[in-house]
């Protein structure tokens, strides 16, 4: 299967494609904690079938000193012991904020509070961008048949605005 389209190759992909680099900087300079951001980007990426985005986010992951255990396991995490309370609230709401479609109210309240329990407002607007901007990713490399198998950790470094 080769992509159909280089959005990197468009002007205006391009430009859209910097756009989200840069969201995507201040979310992780944020205070969500970057193991967790790594969680809820493969979590995401799992549910949608972005094989590109699943090879970038488990290599940076590694590369970051995340367990194999841990990565291997974030499909399951229900059934594991290896993901905190807190890992887990931003799992649920990963799964619930991106199977909209899925579920007549959204996120439930319960994963709300569990959230709101675990994490401050500067997190939660952290966590709530990135569950709203891995999804848009997930789309663009889905849309355009993006392979996963060829990512190197930092090959994006030099995108900019």
């Amino acid at each position: 299967m080769e992509p159909r389209f280089n959005l990197f190759a468009n002007e205006i992909g391009a430009k859209i494609l910097k756009r989200i680099y840069n969201v995507s900087t201040a979310i992780e300079e944020s205070s969500l904690p970057k193991p967790t951001q790594h969680l809820v980007m493969i979590r995401a990426s799992q549910i949608n079938g972005c094989g590109f985005c699943l090879d970038a986010h488990t290599k940076d992951a590694a590369a970051d000193g995340e367990s194999a255990v841990r990565l291997n396991l974030v499909a399951v995490w229900r059934e594991t012991t290896v993901f905190t309370e807190a890992e887990r609230a931003a799992l649920a709401l990963t799964e619930e904020g991106t199977r909209l479609a899925d579920a007549h109210l959204g996120v439930s309240d319960e994963t709300w509070e569990q959230v709101r329990k675990h994490y401050d407002d500067d997190q939660i607007s952290g966590l709530i961008a990135l569950i709203a901007m891995i999804n848009a990713a997930n789309r663009l490399n889905v849309i355009t048949r993006n392979q996963g198998g060829s990512y190197e950790p930092g090959m994006f470094s030099r995108v900019t605005s």
